[in-house]
């Protein structure tokens, strides 16, 4: 008997286990205590941007730099009449800095004199020219008369050629001193030429400033000694125009096909938080630049500084806007993303399960959402939204449209401004309120929770 009472006990101890087990489950996957975490539809503008970050530049700059070698010996002043520093506004031609010229000024004195000399000596190949014609000319009279008189008793055959040699000596002569000329008159080209570039050199001393602008940096001290050889060495950098800036912007690859001239640019910086500032792209640069296997293209905007604020070289937040939406019905993205159990769907919608935009698979108790951008219309992807019924939720079928990544515009039957959707779930634990993602997994442990069944 005592073995049989034992079995009839532990068949009854497997029954109440059964049941308890069973009532413990259905106080899991009850929604009296289920909270549903809501939003507002909502209506206004969106604006649907590329982020990028650039940085502010001049839209034109003058790198000034030096021509000759030499020690700075000064600096000029600007248009205020103090010394040429960082932020000097200077006009065209304002002294900016001064070389020392003693080598070049010795250069120049004795191209001057080179000058001189080349020329005295044209003037004496052209005094030897008028003496060689007028010997040419005694000895062209006194071959004509010996010519008349000819060979004979009155004149020696010896002398008779001694009058033709000298004849065509002095024509050999002339030809002579027309060439010396020609050589005198290149030798003072040759001269001046070395005497201009001395004043050229001697000019290159003093450094002017070749436009109207601002001095945004100033890379020399007095004292210190340039070099210039291949390269000319930078002393000031000059922006124009300061009351136009550009905005350098690297755009990846994939985003550079969304980006055109004109298209309207709003950007921020740093240096005045809460200001937004707006430009337009002027052109896209073609030499893209590879970096860590990325590749980005370089986007010029520009925009207006009249006012002063932008100053060269900071950062910018750059927004490129693509597509700005009017007065359109919105819903935060986490309310498009959010899928309920099918015991928390509303009781007369569990048998068609969801709209035909939801797939049929099943997994951790609920239904997933179809993939994102299927199921294409004039409207954009097919999705749902979920509203809360009483202690349950119903879906209503919408057309998800363009997002800025927080919140998307959405098109559906029945959706009115302020209508409530279904962002997430809360728990109903002693009033915990604790926020539960409902993608995150979910653990059993003791007491009801909001509805959340085990996956």
């Amino acid at each position: 008997m005592k073995p049989r009472i034992r079995q009839i006990g532990m068949a009854l101890a497997a029954v109440v286990l059964i049941v308890a087990s069973a009532a413990w489950y259905r106080s899991r996957s009850g929604n009296g205590d289920a909270v549903y975490q809501t939003a507002p539809v909502t209506r206004g503008d969106l604006l649907v941007t590329i982020s990028a970050t650039g940085t502010v530049e001049p839209e034109e700059v003058i790198d000034v730099g030096a021509q000759v070698a030499g020690q700075i010996l000064s600096f000029g002043r600007d248009v205020d009449g103090r010394m040429v520093d960082y932020g000097s506004n200077v006009a065209a031609g304002t002294v900016l800095a001064t070389i020392d010229d003693a080598v070049y000024t010795a250069e120049a004195t004795s191209s001057r004199a080179q000058v001189q000399s080349a020329q005295a000596g044209l003037e004496r190949a052209e005094a030897d020219l008028e003496q060689f014609k007028a010997k040419l000319n005694q000895a062209e009279r006194d071959w004509l008369r010996a010519q008349k008189i000819g060979p004979s008793q009155a004149l020696s055959q010896a002398s008779y050629d001694a009058y033709r040699s000298a004849y065509e000596t002095a024509k050999a002569n002339v030809a002579v001193g027309q060439a010396a000329i020609l050589q005198a008159r290149a030798g003072v080209v040759q001269a001046r030429a070395g005497l201009s570039r001395a004043e050229r050199n001697l000019g290159y001393c003093t450094i002017k400033s070749p436009v109207d602008g601002v001095i945004i940096d100033r890379r020399v001290n007095i004292g210190q000694t340039v070099v210039a050889s291949l390269n000319a060495p930078s002393l000031f950098l000059i922006a124009k125009d300061l009351t136009r800036m550009q905005v350098w912007v690297a755009v990846n690859e994939a985003d550079i096909g969304k980006i055109h001239p004109g298209q309207a640019v709003t950007f921020t910086v740093d240096a005045f938080p809460g200001v937004t500032f707006k430009g337009s792209v002027g052109k896209v640069r073609l030499n893209a630049a590879m970096t860590q296997n990325v590749v980005t293209y370089t986007v010029e905007i520009v925009t207006d500084n009249r006012d002063g604020r932008l100053l060269p070289y900071l950062t910018a937040n750059v927004q490129f806007e693509l597509q700005r939406v009017k007065d359109a019905l919105q819903v935060p993205n986490a309310a498009l993303r959010w899928y309920p159990r099918d015991d928390q769907i509303a009781p007369q919608y569990r048998e068609s399960r969801a709209p035909a935009t939801q797939t049929g698979s099943r997994k951790g108790g609920r239904r997933r959402p179809a993939a994102a951008g299927g199921n294409d219309s004039s409207h954009g992807r097919r999705a749902v939204l979920w509203i809360p019924d009483g202690a349950y939720v119903r879906p209503v079928a919408v057309h998800a449209g363009a997002s800025d990544g927080t919140r998307t515009v959405v098109v559906g039957k029945g959706l009115d401004e302020g209508t409530a959707v279904v962002t997430g779930m809360q728990s109903g634990d002693a009033g915990a309120g604790d926020t539960r993602n409902p993608f995150a997994p979910q653990f059993p442990r003791r007491g009801r929770n909001s509805g959340q069944g085990p996956h």
